[in-house]
């Protein structure tokens, strides 16, 4: 049994990484029916990419969302920092796969400006060769919080996010998502948007104050590394999805998606020994042609 929402919007899952929560997010997708899919920035990592690691889980989540598209779901691809040389692509649309930098969107009378939120932080913009050293520390932190949580979880304990525990407890990284969310309402405000949607600082949010006489809702869908978040959309309003283990571990046999995701030969030339942009282009190629 799916649950049926008009709208979801996921970011940052950083598939090609060894933080990814590909599982996870696979059975979220599976879960779910939706007309509209919004892949908010960072869904396929390019800094931290290696060809010998794409493991059959990530596969799978591209294979599902292949799926939904042609089962109908409208999927917007949103470019972030770290699948930044799509942006060379931008404004290209295949079937129900949709590219773009940034998403506009009217919805009951609101205006919405969806993007991954990048722009705002001048350390990427300005010192890229840094913040990539930086992410790769980040992995390896979340690495180690992985192997961590398997061990609380066989304990019968629930899992934690070091990188959640650190960014909370330095002054500079709360002030940093702060400035973040201030700067977002404050453009949102200048332009007369009803609603902001960023993803890029892993921290799932709902805020709502006025900027520039005029009120502005931000909204932010957190990440599939740490948090494990999701916006929905449905009967006019909007929540926070968190995943929770609980939530699959014990579900009734006959309300199980009996459908498996199986992965062939032909899905691996997916990896092969091409790079996450060629990756992409097959993902467009597989998408049939609009009617």
């Amino acid at each position: 049994m799916k649950r049926e929402l008009d709208i979801v919007i996921i970011s940052d899952v950083h598939l090609g990484t060894y933080g990814c929560h590909a599982k996870e997010l696979l059975n979220y997708l599976k879960s779910i029916k939706t007309g509209t899919l919004i892949l908010n920035g960072d869904f396929i990592d390019m800094w931290q990419f290696r060809k010998r690691y794409f493991p059959k889980e990530h596969i799978q989540v591209i294979q599902r969302i292949l799926k939904m598209a042609a089962k109908g779901t409208k999927v917007y691809y949103i470019t972030g920092n770290h699948d930044d040389a799509l942006r060379r692509y931008s404004d290209f649309s295949s079937g129900n796969i949709h590219l773009r930098d940034k998403l506009l969107l009217q919805l009951n009378g609101k205006t919405y400006w969806i993007f991954h939120g990048d722009i705002f932080d001048l350390f990427i913009k300005y010192s890229p060769l840094i913040s990539r050293i930086g992410g790769k520390g980040y992995d390896w932190l979340i690495v180690l919080n992985r192997f961590i949580n398997k061990m609380r979880m066989a304990m019968g304990k629930t899992r934690m996010s070091f990188a959640k525990r650190v960014k909370s407890s330095v002054k500079e990284a709360i002030k940093f998502i702060s400035d973040f969310e201030d700067t977002a309402i404050q453009l949102a405000g200048e332009q007369q948007y009803d609603y902001v949607i960023c993803g890029h600082i892993h921290r799932a949010q709902m805020r709502s104050q006025k900027a520039h006489g005029h009120q502005v809702t931000y909204l932010n869908s957190g990440d599939w590394v740490e948090s494990l978040t999701a916006l929905e959309y449905k009967w006019g309003s909007w929540s926070i999805y968190e995943y929770d283990e609980l939530d699959y571990a014990f579900v009734n046999p006959k309300l199980r998606v009996r459908e498996m995701e199986k992965t062939t030969e032909e899905d691996m030339d997916l990896i092969g020994n091409i790079s996450p942009e060629e990756i992409f282009q097959q993902i467009i190629r597989q998408q049939p042609a609009a009617h």
